[in-house]
């Protein structure tokens, strides 16, 4: 066992769970980025070494279609149906259920955090014009693009990770996953709706929000090339880097979308995160700690790669470090072909349990603040428990019947 190695390792996984080392201006990104510096500074880990490391491919995924939402975002599509879908004339709970299917699908094929970033104030703006309480129309949408992007390998990061490393089938995932994922939509929207309990109503005064207007040419271009990778992603022969990478391209090569403003959406922070816990994550592997921890844990019993024990540790871990981090230090484990859909089904389910469960709440928590709308532990609480617990059950349900 490598001391220094491990004291880094403790060093980095703690700052995942307090989000910050407390004394220094650091957050999980800065973490990550400077256990690994300390760790090639300190020749634990060579240069070499260090870029062998990180999961390029998974990188690649995530740029690409980082770059697809930031098209989205820009061509004003999350503006124009966020709007069109708040001031639809049907009654509330008609657009709760709106609100989740919208934010769920959005988050099956895009990014969730991008989506609830975008989402989020023009909720709140279209809530107070409607004269409607907009915290339990937030709260669904958190909980919604959580549940929802989980159906398929590219609706969060950690699905990326684990499609990616797994190798997995991205239309065999989508049949293990869809079921879970659509009756979980169905969970939100009964929690969210019960918890109201007919108190709807309430005069909420915020600022209106300045997003763009819809282009019509770059949203149909964006469509358009989604609508192609999602093809490519269920037939073509192709990695799915590859043709995430080459959307990419094609976004950027615009007469009228200047680069900079695609790139400047391009959440660099997660990418720098990822590259950082790789490094992390492989020297403690490698300097034989964790092969060590997993044999002594098996000596009592304590197999992690069976279901009915890496089912529940993700859940818990999800929730300390949360799900990234979680997902990279489990990924070993996994094996046999319950591990890929368990993984995403349970890590990305975890999230809605508390605020700081998955940055997708965060995003809404804070966008909101900024407008006046304050949503406390407690309020999310109420929602967020039973809707993790129950979408878990039927995760574990699932899984254990049908998935074989």
């Amino acid at each position: 066992m490598d001391t220094w190695v491990v004291l880094v390792f403790a060093f980095v996984y703690v700052g995942m769970v307090l989000g910050e080392i407390p004394g220094l201006a650091l957050d999980r990104t800065g973490v990550a980025l400077l256990g690994a510096l300390a760790l090639v500074a300190s020749e634990r880990v060579t240069p070499e070494a260090a870029w062998r490391a990180v999961d390029v491919p998974t990188l690649a995924l995530l740029f690409g279609l980082m770059v697809v939402s930031a098209q989205f975002r820009l061509g004003g599509f999350y503006t124009w149906v966020t709007r069109r879908a708040a001031a639809a004339a049907v009654s509330p709970p008609a657009l709760l259920a709106l609100v989740i299917a919208v934010a769920g699908g959005l988050s099956a094929v895009l990014a969730n955090d991008i989506v609830c970033l975008a989402v989020a104030p023009l909720l709140v703006e279209g809530c107070a014009r409607r004269g409607l309480d907009p915290v339990p129309f937030l709260l669904a949408l958190a909980a919604a693009a959580n549940v929802g992007s989980a159906a398929t390998l590219i609706g969060n990061p950690q699905n990326m990770l684990i499609g990616q490393t797994l190798h997995l089938s991205f239309a065999g995932y989508l049949g293990a996953a869809v079921v879970p994922a659509l009756l979980g939509l169905g969970v939100v929207w009964a929690v969210v709706a019960a918890s109201v309990r007919g108190a709807w109503l309430r005069p909420t005064v915020v600022p209106a929000v300045e997003e763009a207007a819809l282009n019509r040419w770059q949203t149909g271009k964006g469509l358009l090339v989604l609508g192609l990778l999602l093809l490519g992603f269920l037939f073509a022969p192709f990695p799915r880097e590859v043709l995430a990478l080459a959307a990419a391209a094609v976004l950027l090569t615009s007469r009228r979308m200047a680069s900079r403003d695609l790139l400047g959406l391009v959440d660099w922070h997660l990418l720098v995160l990822f590259v950082g816990l790789f490094v992390v994550n492989f020297a403690l592997a490698d300097s034989g700690t964790l092969a060590a921890a997993t044999q002594a844990l098996a000596r009592r019993g304590v197999e992690i790669a069976r279901p009915g024990v890496l089912f529940p540790l993700t859940v818990v871990l999800s929730n300390l470090v949360s799900n990234v981090p979680a997902v990279m230090l489990l990924l070993p484990q996994a094996k046999g072909p319950l591990a890929g859909p368990l993984l995403a089904l349970a890590s990305t389910f975890a999230g809605n349990l508390i605020i700081v469960g998955s940055v997708a709440n965060i995003i809404v928590v804070d966008q909101a603040a900024r407008l006046g709308v304050r949503i406390g532990w407690r309020r999310h609480a109420r929602i967020g428990v039973p809707v993790t617990l129950a979408t878990l059950a039927i995760a574990a349900a699932w899984l254990a019947l049908v998935v074989r």
